[in-house]
């Protein structure tokens, strides 16, 4: 029997994952040497999680959970949520990891779910992506290597992304040979993790290769390469979109200079501007559509949603600058910057729900 969760309810499944992110975020500026409150900087070891299983695991479970309007699916982002706050109270890491392991597992039935309802090739890349979630989230539970888990992330949000834009897509693209080479890119992205767990250089490679080719696929043929011309909310995600792909490719790239040891450099660089540039590009490019749609809250739109983008992207260019020039102060000043985007970004919401909210009390 289809019974869907109540829309007052999901409010609170999406504040358990803000509560991660904000944290998420002030453990990653404490990294950076930046004093923050206690509840922050007492979380610097546990950053990662809480800012990709913990936030995106929540935020995502529950659009994906929205979709398919059944009652279960919303284990997914509540575990996850409930994971990420049990690693802030300082409860036993060990308890958290099994909450967000769990929650991946509802999001891997979701997607398989939204599967069996439409056999479509972008459902089964979303379906490889909340693999690369669960995978991640497993290796966290057995402590195994962190950094596997890391690549693990990055195939659960580059994988979906790339099905969600193949599917908003599909009018555009019409040739099936198109859609038919980013599945076989994903495929690839998802093969080189696993080749990881053998060889993780050489897996980390072939999942850059991989990515690299999936961005210059979204930059080929996206929908975005139309809409950025037209005005409006579909230039603004248009806008969110070209520059994440931008920093995707970006991210690769360094990546692959790095294996190849064409210059000296650390994984802070490549991985922040794929989960920052990119990710973070995408968040802003949809947060318009997909939050109304799953709070029924209505937030207007207007050009001021450009300054949490152009805030974000500069920060992070001096931050990825400073940290290949090996500049510690640049570096740090970037990464605090970038905190300061995000906070911006959900007060450019809050002020826009505002509005939104106020319009609909005056015309009653």
């Amino acid at each position: 029997m289809k019974l869907d969760f109540p829309n007052h309810l999901r409010i609170p499944l999406l504040i358990l994952g803000m509560i991660s992110l904000v944290v998420g975020t002030l453990a990653g500026v404490a990294r950076l040497g930046w004093p923050v409150p206690v509840f922050g900087s007492s979380q610097i070891v546990h950053h990662g999680i809480l800012m990709v299983p913990a936030f995106f695991g929540a935020v995502i479970g529950l659009e994906r959970a929205v979709a398919i309007g059944r009652l279960w699916a919303y284990a997914a982002p509540l575990l996850s949520g409930v994971g990420g706050v049990i690693l802030i109270v300082g409860a036993d890491p060990a308890i958290a990891k099994i909450f967000l392991c769990g929650g991946s597992i509802a999001f891997v039935a979701a997607s398989y779910a939204v599967l069996n309802i439409q056999k479509a090739l972008h459902n089964w890349i979303l379906l490889m992506g909340a693999i690369g979630l669960l995978i991640g989230n497993l290796l966290l539970v057995f402590e195994l290597h962190l950094r596997m888990s890391v690549l693990w992330w990055m195939i659960f949000l580059v994988l979906t992304i790339a099905g969600e834009r193949l599917e908003l897509s599909r009018l555009v693209i019409r040739s099936n040979k198109k859609r038919q080479a980013l599945a076989v890119l994903c495929m690839i992205t998802f093969l080189g993790a696993l080749l990881s767990a053998f060889d993780f250089n050489s897996g980390e490679f072939c999942v850059a290769l991989g990515v690299l080719s999936i961005a210059v696929w979204l930059v080929s043929y996206d929908i975005a390469r139309r809409t950025v011309f037209q005005t409006g909310l579909p230039r603004f995600t248009a806008v969110c979109m070209l520059c994440g792909y931008s920093w995707l490719f970006f991210s690769a790239f360094l990546l692959i200079l790095a294996y190849l040891e064409l210059a000296d450099i650390t994984r802070d660089a490549p991985y922040h501007a794929l989960f920052l540039g990119f990710v973070f590009s995408m968040v802003l490019g949809h947060a318009l559509i997909i939050f109304p749609a799953v709070t029924r809250l209505k937030i207007p739109y207007s050009a001021v949603f450009y300054l949490p983008l152009l805030f974000l992207h500069v920060t992070l260019v001096v931050r990825v600058f400073g940290n290949l020039g090996l500049m510690p102060k640049v570096y740090a000043l970037g990464g605090l910057l970038n905190a300061l985007s995000l906070a911006v970004f959900v007060a450019t919401m809050v002020y826009s729900i505002f509005l939104g909210l106020r319009a609909r009390t005056m015309r009653q």
